[in-house]
């Protein structure tokens, strides 16, 4: 277990974006896939807002995602795996890092077929808890042409990561500035923060 979580590790020290291939497993990765189905059914994915407003981005012109928060009180058994997978990982990180990170925030996304999410950073400019942004993607067979790239601006450098399933990417949410590209089929992740409180 602690391979994966070295290696997302390393991988940030070297880079200042973590990556993994099989952060999740397979299982864990189809469970999750399923839970978004089925809330898409009950309509229970909104549009998410832009920052810590509560109002979601009506028009869509910056972010084109729906979201779902996780409940760690949840009795769901896959989302409870994933929460226990974090919640190992940053222990592991703590350990080893000293980051003192001590809570989390993590939400199903999901990109619909032409749906982005522009340039931004993930950390609040009136709140700055979070340290840490978290993504794991959940997308089975992933090609090239199907788009939805993470692309990450780094100094002088652009990075740009497939969502295929059971990745993990791993950044400094105050630092990094990313953006999603447009998706030509839907796309879905869990997408999260670890914070210090």
């Amino acid at each position: 277990m602690s391979q994966q979580f070295d290696e997302l590790i390393n991988s940030f020290i070297d880079n200042k974006v973590g990556i993994v291939d099989n952060f999740l497993s397979a299982d864990l990765s189809a469970s999750l896939q399923q839970n978004i189905h089925t809330l898409q059914q009950k309509e229970q994915m909104k549009y998410a807002g832009i920052g810590n407003e509560a109002i979601a981005d009506a028009t869509q012109q910056m972010r084109g995602d729906k979201i779902y928060w996780l409940d760690k009180k949840s009795n769901n058994t896959s989302e409870q795996a994933f929460l226990a997978r974090v919640e190992d990982f940053i222990d592991h990180l703590n350990s080893t890092c000293y980051t003192g990170i001590s809570d989390y925030e993590f939400h199903y996304a999901v990109y619909g077929k032409g749906a982005a999410y522009k340039k931004h950073k993930d950390q609040f400019k009136t709140d700055n808890k979070r340290k840490y942004s978290l993504i794991c993607y959940l997308n089975d067979g992933w090609k090239a042409a199907d788009g939805g790239e993470l692309v990450i601006y780094s100094d002088d450098t652009v990075q740009s990561i497939s969502p295929n399933a059971q990745k993990a990417v791993f950044f400094k949410s105050d630092e990094m500035e990313h953006e999603v590209l447009l998706s030509n089929k839907p796309r879905m992740s869990i997408t999260g923060w670890l914070k210090r409180v």
